[in-house]
């Protein structure tokens, strides 16, 4: 049971206690001419009286004491200790362009597998493993320009990497539609214009 709960009915029956005692004093002090009447009806009225003159302001003044005893009681909160504010890392403009050609990499690579299985196939996965590579070249141009701490995009690393970005998705796009072509013609005869062609692309991607 909680303290406000208890203090109210503390103040009620202490309330209803004292006022019962001075209603029965004043009755046994003040003379009366009527006939005295029964005592049950007497002690009734007593408890009558001291109800409600009693018990209810009581209970009002003994849920305010517990409040305030509520109050004292509960422990006042320790503030939060504050912990440094983390350190937002700085905006890489280099990781957002390498992002984008290994997403078309990764691309590359998932179109590939789709490819019925023939010689055409394996000349196309061989030229997967060679855009790797030359991933690897891109990533090396964006270390120069963090190494050269160059900002501006308009910086002759940073426009070089914007160039590979975008041949890396022109390249995304014509295996697409080479390996769609292979659908229908996977032999190698058909296909061998097409690979050599991306094949000497390859070279230029990264430069």
């Amino acid at each position: 049971m909680g303290v406000v709960v208890r203090s109210a009915l503390w103040g009620a029956a202490i309330g209803t206690l004292l006022m019962g005692a001075l209603v029965t004093a004043v009755d046994l002090a003040v003379p009366s001419d009527k006939p005295p009447s029964s005592p049950i009806i007497t002690v009734l009225a007593i408890l009558v009286v001291a109800f409600m003159m009693g018990a209810i302001p009581g209970a009002f003044v003994g849920t305010a004491v517990g409040f305030v005893r509520r109050s004292v009681r509960q422990p006042r909160q320790m503030p939060r200790p504050m912990h440094p504010p983390v350190p937002q890392q700085p905006y890489d403009m280099w990781s957002d362009l390498v992002e984008r050609c290994a997403a078309s990499t990764r691309r590359v690579a998932a179109a590939i597998q789709t490819v019925p299985q023939s010689a055409a196939k394996d000349w196309l996965q061989r030229i997967s493993e060679q855009l790797v590579k030359e991933l690897d070249d891109v990533r090396g141009i964006a270390q120069l320009g963090r190494a050269l701490g160059a900002v501006d995009q308009q910086h002759p690393v940073y426009q070089r990497l914007l160039k590979a970005s975008h041949d890396f998705h022109q390249f995304e796009n014509e295996v697409g539609r080479v390996a769609l072509q292979m659908f229908d013609h996977p032999e190698l005869n058909e296909a061998r214009t097409h690979l050599e062609v991306l094949e000497k692309q390859l070279p230029q991607l990264s430069t």
